[in-house]
């Protein structure tokens, strides 16, 4: 999947679709999707939707339309890499990544890959935070070669953050069973040797390779589970234990669903027991003081990200709901009562996506590597909206749409010469919609809102990236309260500004020098996006 830029390292190939699918049978990886084994992940009925979802990432990246949004160019090695394993050079990055998952999650409602992004992104802001902390180079060099490899190889990366954590109140070292967290047990010379557990792994059986990350800020006792590195999705001793993507195969009542049966999301639990990992795939082990930063950055990449996955997401939703409203025989631009909740559900989608926008605009470069950090703020006030609003948009949908949506007669009706007819006369509204039209829409947001697969967006979009709870935290943590404060004490000229040991001075405005979030001068903030994009 390489040639040669003429510099003798590696070039990135964009892969299509179809190959990208094809690769995974390069991987034996030990899966078991409800309780069963799975021979081969690439042609398994229950991950076709996964695959799918996944594919569009490396076709639209290959669509000459959407080219200049879906690709990057990496600066340190020339190459032309997918926008997904991208690391931001620019707050014009941030604002076509933010697009880029918009795009992508209209299309299959949750893109998956971008964790990917999320997590390299952060692993180079701490590979140069270690490496400052101890005056080498090290730690940079080993994260760049893989880096590289990721982007020539265009691979899909499964992020395995969140560890099965046993019983909450203990920290990793205190549990009862340590393999509730996944931690070194042996370093050799070779490498280090890895057990526990992993939770919530997004797309996991479908993947190339996993970077393993650590959950929470350690301790020195809790040394040996602060462990960051990579290995292939066969590595010997690892099982992935899965739930389907979507809906496949599901005896549905209102018939196959219309989108959950294409695109879909499959989560899994990494079991590993003594996975070997070599010394150049570890990117830090035992620094138990750094795996605070790693997680915060990724998490603040990680909601940046979903903002925009929403975002996509409720294009879906309007553009559904407005359907309904026709087919029912309703204009919203007519009809107040439908005119205010399709309204909200738009401010809704947009009001966070604007906090992803103001996120990209204001971010900043990076003190150790450079690379570009959402701010924290904006980043994670988007995501708690989103978080918090996600029942509220099912709601307007389902408002907007009628009960049409849960009482629909089962699709055998729709080819029974008893009742077709009938049916498709008494369940038309709209003189110029008909009836199969009509149905196709209500089937549509049934399955976006109110089935297995509407329960699962709503709960991952409220816990994806943190609870509401961690949001909150990182919001009062980062904003700049003492500016707050000190702007009303210097209008009540009682002479006290800035103290040091007040606790509501001392987070402060950081700089805001320019409309274009510290860009160079003259740089463009965004790429032109394609005709077929956002609505």
């Amino acid at each position: 999947m390489t040639d040669s830029n003429g510099n003798g390292r590696p070039s990135s190939r964009l892969i299509s679709g179809a190959e990208y699918r094809d690769s995974l049978r390069r991987y034996t990886p030990k899966v078991y999707v409800d309780g069963e084994p799975i021979a081969s992940v690439a042609d398994a009925p229950t991950l076709q939707p996964g695959i799918n979802a996944l594919a569009v990432s490396y076709d639209f990246a290959l669509d000459p339309e959407k080219i200049p949004l879906m690709t990057a160019v990496q600066t340190g090695s020339g190459a032309t890499v997918n926008r997904m394993l991208h690391i931001n050079e620019s707050a014009g990055d941030l604002l076509n990544k933010l697009e880029a998952v918009r795009i992508l999650c209209q299309e299959t409602g949750c893109a998956q890959r971008y964790l990917a992004h999320d997590a390299l992104n952060a692993i180079h802001q701490v590979s140069a935070r270690i490496d400052d902390a101890r005056g080498g180079n090290e730690h940079r060099a080993r994260f760049a070669a893989y880096l590289e490899e990721v982007q020539a190889s265009d691979w899909s990366l499964g992020i395995a953050m969140t560890d099965a954590k046993g019983d909450r109140s203990k920290r990793p070292h205190q549990q009862a069973n340590p393999d509730t967290y996944v931690h070194i047990v042996e370093r050799n010379p070779r490498g280090i040797v890895i057990s526990g557990t992993k939770a919530i792994v997004t797309g996991a059986p479908y993947m190339h390779q996993f970077l393993i990350m650590p959950s929470r800020n350690m301790g020195p006792a809790d040394a040996d589970f602060a462990v960051c590195c990579a290995l292939p999705v066969d590595a010997p001793g690892l099982t992935i234990v899965a739930r389907p993507a979507g809906r496949p195969g599901d005896k549905l009542e209102h018939g196959a669903a219309l989108f959950s049966r294409r695109y879909g999301q499959s989560t899994a639990v990494l079991v590993f027991d003594r996975v070997f990992v070599p010394w150049e795939r570890v990117f830090f082990a035992g620094e138990w003081e750094h795996s605070g930063s790693l997680t915060y950055h990724y998490a603040t990449h990680h909601r940046h990200s979903c903002i925009a996955a929403r975002a996509g997401f409720g294009d879906l939703l309007i553009g559904a709901g407005a359907l309904m409203c026709e087919a029912n025989g309703f204009d919203p631009g007519r009809k107040a009562s439908l005119r205010e909740p399709m309204v909200e559900l738009i401010k809704i989608t947009e009001g966070f996506f604007a906090c992803g926008v103001a996120a990209s605009v204001y971010g900043t470069p990076d003190p150790y590597s450079g690379s570009f950090m959402p701010e924290a703020v904006f980043a994670n006030i988007g995501k708690l909206l989103l978080a918090t609003q996600i029942y509220d948009m099912h709601r307007l949908a389902h408002e907007v749409s009628g009960g049409l949506i849960v009482a629909l007669p089962g699709p055998d009706e729709d080819h029974n010469p008893a009742t077709a007819a009938t049916l498709a006369e008494v369940l038309r509204a709209h003189p110029d919609v008909p009836y199969d039209k009509r149905i196709a829409v209500a089937r549509f947001i049934e399955d976006l809102t109110v089935s297995y697969q509407g329960g699962w967006y709503s709960v991952i979009s409220l816990h994806g990236g943190g609870s509401p709870a961690a949001m909150k935290q990182e919001i009062w943590r980062n904003y700049p309260l003492g500016s707050k404060v000190e702007l009303v004490e210097r209008l009540l000229d009682r002479g006290v500004l800035h103290d040091a040991a007040r606790a509501i001075t001392r987070n402060r405005q950081p700089g805001r020098c320019c409309d274009a979030g510290c860009s160079p001068p003259g740089q463009a903030i965004m790429v032109p996006l394609p005709r077929s994009g956002k609505a």
